[in-house]
This record gives structure tokens, sequence and C-alpha cells, in this order.
């Protein structure tokens, strides 16, 4: 049984203090994982456990934003889901392509859609990429929406790029290996010229990555939460943010 509502207020405003003076994480990723599993706890269809997911996202950016992070990414689609039931991957992605778009329309964010959008009905990539059109001049945090997104493909195709890159400037292959460093594939990554990820917290209790970001959190900081994603709250996220305040980030020295 929860506490009261007003308890939760006094337990977040505790916390709040708590953070004063402690390092705020530049860029947090999110893995939004356990819609469906909160929609089977609470006698709800799938469907309706994605819509409740979704409509936590504003919150959980306007929580960022109070705090002052620049650079959110949000998990909500990987490739490997798009091996699942074709109805529940046709009601998922009008519930993203909605959701992208309403977010869109605040011109709060700029949005950057990363992924492989060919892997996506033709009129749901259109959508996502006119959402990041329409945010393209906005002065405020950075919002990675990671949709048909996986790490392995990502570091794959960033590789690709650049030797296709080199090889269209007429460089003899033989000189490739001499290219292909960290710092070049960083270029190419979905997420280039943006700080890698401070904390990645994934919601559900599952304790594993699956694939998210695996070349920019390389000394990330990772937070475990049990809530599914639709019941996350702004006291886990303040108790992300105080866990990340306390550690001590030596970043691999």
């Amino acid at each position: 049984m929860r506490p009261p509502n007003f308890l939760y207020g006094i337990y977040e405003r505790k916390l709040a203090k708590q953070l004063h003076g402690r390092p705020v994480p530049h860029h947090i990723g999110v893995m939004l994982d356990g819609n469906r599993r909160w929609a089977r706890s609470v006698g709800l269809e799938t469907a309706q456990g994605h819509q409740a997911g979704a409509d936590r996202i504003t919150d959980l950016l306007t929580w960022c934003e109070e705090v002052g992070v620049g650079v959110v990414t949000l998990w909500m689609l990987s490739t490997d889901n798009l091996r699942r039931d074709p109805a529940e991957i046709t009601d998922l992605l009008e519930i993203i392509a909605a959701t992208v778009a309403k977010l869109a329309t605040t011109r709060r964010w700029r949005l950057r859609m990363v992924g492989e959008l060919d892997l996506l009905p033709e009129e749901i990539s259109d959508r996502l990429r006119a959402a990041e059109a329409l945010t393209a001049d906005v002065d405020g945090a950075h919002v990675n929406i990671a949709v048909g997104y996986g790490g392995r493909h990502e570091i794959a195709n960033a590789v690709r790029s650049l030797i296709k890159e080199y090889t269209e400037q007429g460089r003899p292959l033989e000189d490739l290996t001499d290219v292909v460093t960290v710092e070049k594939i960083a270029e190419h990554l979905y997420t280039k010229g943006q700080p890698d990820p401070d904390l990645v917290i994934r919601t559900s209790g599952e304790q594993r990555l699956g694939g998210f970001l695996l070349w920019q959190s390389a000394h990330s900081e990772f937070y475990f939460c049990e809530a599914y994603w639709p019941d996350f709250r702004r006291v886990d996220f303040l108790r992300a943010l105080r866990s990340f305040g306390e550690r001590e980030r030596r970043l691999g020295r």
C-alpha cells in the first residue's frame, strides 16, 4: 500500500534538498521498460500500457529541465522489438508517432531521431522526421528519440558510414586501417556532437543494457529502478540523481 500523496511531497522536497551542491548529469539515457507488464498487472490491454508509458514522457522531460539536464535519450523501440506481434507493433508505432508529434508541437525541446527509421513503415518514419524538422531551431534541451534502435546496428552503421566517406574521397583502401579510430567512429554515431550519457536509467527491475548506447555508455553510471515505466515518479527520478551524485566517477582512471 502506497503512502499518502502528501508524504510523497515531503519526501520529494527532502530528496531535492539533498541534491544541492551535487553534480547533475548533463546527458541522461532512459530505457522506458515495463509497459506491457504494467498493463497486465492492472488488467489493461498492451496498447493501453504503451499509451500510459508515452503519457509519462513529458513528466520526465520536465523533471530533467528543472535540474538542468541538457541531453536526454529515450529508448522507445528497439530493433529486437520489431519482431513482436505485428498488431502490437502497429499500435505501438502509432502511439510513438503521435507522442513525438505532440512533443514537437510544444517546441520546448530539440528532437533528434536516432535509429534505423528505414525499418519502419514510411508513413511513420515521415511523421518522425517531420517532428525532428519542426524543432530544428528550438533552443532547448536536446532529446534523442531512439526508435528502431540497436547499439550493434548503430556501431556497424557508423563504421560503414566512415568507410563510405573515406572511399568517396578517392583515398586508397590500404590506408583505411589508419582512419578507423575511436574518434573517427564516434563522429559517425547517431549522437555525434553530443556528450556521452553520464547516467543511464532502466525501469522495470531489469538489470541489463539490452544494446542501449553500447558505444556511448562506456563510462556511464547505471541506475536500475524497480518501478515499471508508467509508474515512474519524480521521487524515482530524484533517487536516481541522488545515487549519481553520491558516486565517485573515475572514468577508468
